[in-house]
C-alpha cells in the first residue's frame, strides 16, 4: 500500500537532522529515513581516538550551538555521538532507523520513494546522505597477497586491532595522516604513501587556522570562487585535533622514522609499485602552508591588528629520504595495508537526470530543477562548509524555507485554479 507524506528526508546525519529541525518548526509533516540502526553511525565508525579537526566553536547545528567550556578544543568521537543523541531527543525529530531507500523517481506531482519497508509518495524529497557513502579503494587492492590484512580507514579502530608488524598507510589527507601518526607513536613501523593534500598550521599568530579562514572569507566561498568545479573534491589538508590539536607535518614523520613514499600506482603480488612524486607532494604541502600564512599576514596588516609576528618551523627531513619506486611487502615486514583513499558517492538509485558528468547533483544552493527535489549536506552546495557542522544549518534553513515558499505557491495556484 502506497503511503503519502508531505516531505521525506533521506539520511539522518547532520544534514538530515538540521533540515528536520526547520521543517518541524514549520509544523510540516515529514519523516527521516536512516539506513543505520542508531544515531550518529558515521561518527561511531571512526577510530577510537578520533576527534573533530575543527574547533568546538564551529559546532553550529540549528538550535544546538556548542555551549561547553572548551570552545577551542576538539570534540571526541564519543562526545559527538552523545551530542547527536541529545539533539534528536531534545527536538523529538521523526527519524526512522534501518530503512534503506532503494530508488526514487519523479511522478510529475511528487516522488515515488521505494524503501526496504514499503513505498511512499512525497511532494518534497530532500537528499541528505552526503558525499561519503562508501569507501573508495583502488581496484588493484585485489592484487595484495591474501595474508596481508587490508582495511579502509573508515574501518580502522586502534593499533591493537591490527596484526603485529609494519603498516602501509595509503593516502595522507586528514584520516591517513592522523592514523599514520597514531601508529608510529604507538611503536609501529609505518610506511606512508603521500598524496597531494596540503598542510595547514594548527595555530598561527595566536589563533586556530579555522579562525583565520572564517575571518578571511574562506567559509563563504562558493563554487564560482574555485579555479575548477572539480576542486570541490580536493583532499582535505593535514591536521588533527587530538591532544588539544597540533600541526601535522610529514617532514616530522620522516624525522621520527616513518618511511615516506610516493603514491601507489599498482600492486603486483608482494611488490608495491610507486610513483616518483614524493618530493613534489611534500613541496606542494609546504607551499600550501606558506601561501596560507602569507594570506593571514596580509589580512592582519590590512586590518591593522596588533598581533605579534610568528615564524613557523621549517622542516626539510622528507626531502632527504631516498625515493622508493618499488616496495617489497615481505622485506619491509608489512602485514597490514590501510586504504586512506577517501570515500565515493553513488546516486544511481535516484532515477532522474539531475547529475553532472562527475555524478554531482546539478543544483543551485541545493535546489534542483525538479520541483520539490533538494540536496543538503554536500560540500559547495551553497558554500565550502555546506557539508560541515559549521555550515549545514544555514543550508538546511534555506531548503526548508524554499519548501515552505513552494508549498504556499502550490496552494495559491490550486485555489486560483479552483476559482477559475
Amino acid at each position: 500500500m502506497l503511503q503519502h507524506i508531505d516531505t521525506i528526508i533521506v539520511g539522518g546525519g547532520q544534514a538530515g537532522l538540521s533540515t528536520s529541525y526547520y521543517l518541524k518548526k514549520q509544523g510540516r509533516e515529514h519523516i527521516i529515513f536512516e539506513k543505520a540502526h542508531q544515531p550518529a553511525q558515521v561518527w561511531r565508525n571512526r577510530w577510537d581516538s578520533f576527534t573533530l579537526i575543527t574547533p568546538n566553536w564551529m559546532i553550529r547545528l540549528p538550535g544546538a550551538p556548542y555551549s561547553g567550556d572548551n570552545p577551542d578544543g576538539f570534540m571526541s568521537r564519543d562526545a559527538l555521538v552523545q551530542y547527536f543523541e541529545a539533539y534528536i531527543e531534545q527536538y523529538q525529530l521523526p527519524i526512522r532507523y534501518g530503512i534503506i531507500v532503494n530508488s526514487v523517481e519523479y511522478l510529475g506531482d511528487g516522488y515515488l520513494v521505494r524503501t526496504s519497508e514499503g513505498d511512499y509518495q512525497a511532494l518534497n524529497l530532500v537528499i541528505a546522505c552526503g558525499l561519503h557513502q562508501k569507501p573508495k579503494i583502488p581496484p588493484f587492492s585485489g592484487n595484495l597477497p591474501p595474508n596481508i590484512h587490508q582495511i579502509h580507514s573508515s574501518h580502522y579502530k586502534n593499533p591493537e586491532s591490527l596484526p603485529p608488524g609494519a603498516v602501509l598507510v595509503v593516502g595522507s589527507a586528514q584520516s591517513g595522516s592522523q592514523i599514520a601518526e597514531e601508529l608510529y607513536q604507538n611503536g609501529r613501523k609505518v610506511y606512508l604513501s603521500v598524496s597531494t593534500a596540503g598542510r595547514f598550521p594548527r595555530r598561527y599568530r595566536g589563533k586556530d587556522a579555522n579562525y583565520w579562514m572564517e575571518k578571511m572569507g574562506y567559509f563563504a566561498r562558493t563554487i564560482d570562487d574555485l579555479k575548477s568545479p572539480k576542486d570541490k573534491f580536493a583532499p582535505s589538508a593535514h591536521g588533527t585535533g587530538k591532544d588539544g590539536g597540533h600541526t601535522i607535518n610529514l617532514h616530522q614523520f620522516a624525522k621520527d622514522g616513518v618511511t615516506l613514499l610516493g603514491h601507489v600506482r599498482d600492486i603486483k603480488g608482494e611488490q608495491i609499485l610507486l610513483a616518483p612524486d614524493l618530493k613534489e607532494n611534500l613541496a606542494r604541502a609546504d607551499q600550501f602552508e606558506q601561501n596560507f600564512t602569507k594570506e593571514i599576514d596580509a589580512y592582519i596588516e590590512t586590518q591593522g591588528l596588533n598581533i605579534p609576528e610568528e615564524t613557523l618551523p621549517k622542516l626539510t627531513d622528507g626531502f632527504d629520504v631516498e625515493e622508493v619506486l618499488e616496495l617489497d611487502l615481505e622485506s619491509a615486514g608489512i602485514t597490514s595495508v590501510i586504504w586512506a583513499t577517501g570515500n565515493a558517492f553513488d546516486f544511481s538509485w535516484i532515477n532522474m537526470p539531475v547529475f553532472d558528468q562527475d555524478g554531482y547533483p546539478i543544483q543551485d544552493c541545493g535546489v534542483t530543477r525538479f520541483p520539490g527535489l533538494y540536496f543538503v549536506g554536500m560540500t559547495f552546495l551553497c558554500t565550502g562548509i555546506s557539508g560541515l557542522l559549521a555550515g549545514v544549518g544555514d543550508d538546511a534553513r534555506h531548503i526548508a524555507l524554499t519548501i515552505q515558499e513552494q508549498s504556499w505557491l502550490r496552494s495559491f495556484q490550486h485555489k486560483h485554479h479552483t476559482i477559475l
